[in-house]
């Protein structure tokens, strides 16, 4: 059977409903509506025809027939419009990042809270994964006589910073000797290669400070500790109860106890995916608990490396074409900003 360009129009205009309505769609609402030119009759053949080839399904309780997963993703393929993003949504982005906001993990927050807000859908958020980039540079800046700021910069830009309890007597030239040491020790390494022996090896030169060692120590095991644990962030998480399909309150606590999984939804997020923006729709989730959501991911970058990602996650039933567009001009907006913030 082939899908022809009547039954494409058919199939369109009643995802177009369904987005809108979320009640199952009938022949005759698809002839008084859209003005195909043709009769109720005949869209009605053709709607049976779309069930045969598996792009509609019918609900028990309704005559009338909804979208399946593989007609939304021939929607979001072949027959989807993306348009711009509305100048009023785009000078709400712009004027967030008019505020310079300068630690990552709060930007990368703010961002969700922000993709929440404008989509009305959950959003997802994963911080830069930093054992995947090297070390630059370590430097102790003294704050005062009591505390320094051990400050790791990386190869991508990206800053940690801890502060750390100095002994007395310790000036700033011995700081920067120290500084040096760490440079020379942990540059051009990843996070996830360092381990203690690395430490141990630099133990000698501090022969008459091993107190401010082991603070140096504690403060260095613990940021290459919280560097392998990957940061995800939500937005929005109770806007899927504004969708009638989560009024069901098994459903809902479902979505909800995903939400608590952030292995699961780093796993989600982080896995393999070109620069952009990336659809994935109900069943082709591999999570049970996704199997009724769709998610609308894109890709944010430092320069030309790709550092994490940002999502939203809705009902199959999504507005696709907003969402892709929103998707597509955070990520880049949000890669310009970490890019003049940190530089390329």
């Amino acid at each position: 059977m082939k899908l022809d360009s009547r039954k494409l129009q058919i199939l369109q205009a009643i995802i177009n409903d369904y987005i809108i309505t979320a009640e199952p769609v009938g022949s005759r609402t698809v002839a008084r509506k859209y003005e195909l030119g043709i009769s109720s009759a005949t869209i009605r053949n053709e709607m049976s025809d779309l069930e045969e080839m598996g792009f509609l399904e019918q609900p028990h309780t309704s005559a009338g027939r909804v979208p399946s997963d593989k007609a939304y993703r021939l929607y979001v393929d072949r027959l989807m419009q993306v348009k711009s993003l509305g100048e009023q949504e785009a000078d709400y982005i712009k004027e967030f990042y008019e505020h310079k906001i300068l630690q990552l993990e709060q930007i990368i927050f703010t961002t969700a809270k922000v993709l929440s807000d404008i989509t009305n859908y959950t959003s997802i958020a994963i911080a830069p994964q930093l054992s995947r980039v090297t070390i630059g540079h370590i430097q102790l800046v003294p704050v005062d006589r009591e505390f320094a700021l051990l400050v790791i910069v990386t190869s991508s830009g990206i800053l940690k910073d801890t502060l750390i309890q100095i002994p007395q007597g310790i000036n700033g030239d011995f700081l920067n000797k120290v500084s040096g040491i760490l440079t020379e020790h942990f540059q051009n390494k990843t996070f996830s290669e360092i381990d203690m022996v690395d430490l141990s090896a630099i133990k000698r030169e501090f022969l008459e400070n091993q107190k401010f060692f082991n603070s140096l120590v504690d403060v260095l095991t613990d940021s290459f500790r919280r560097s392998q644990k990957q940061e995800v962030y939500l937005g929005g998480t109770t806007n899927i109860f504004n969708f009638p399909e989560y009024q069901d309150i098994l459903r809902a606590r479902s979505f909800l106890n995903l939400l608590e999984e952030k292995d699961l939804l780093y796993q989600i997020l982080a896995s393999p995916q070109d620069e952009g923006v990336k659809v994935s729709i109900g069943t082709e989730n591999l999570q049970e608990e996704l199997r009724d959501c769709s998610i609308v991911t894109a890709t944010y970058s430092l320069g030309n490396r790709v550092l994490g990602t940002i999502g939203v996650i809705g009902p199959t039933r999504m507005e696709y074409s907003r969402a892709v567009s929103v998707m597509d001009y955070m990520g880049k907006a949000l890669s310009r900003y970490l890019t003049q913030l940190y530089g390329a």
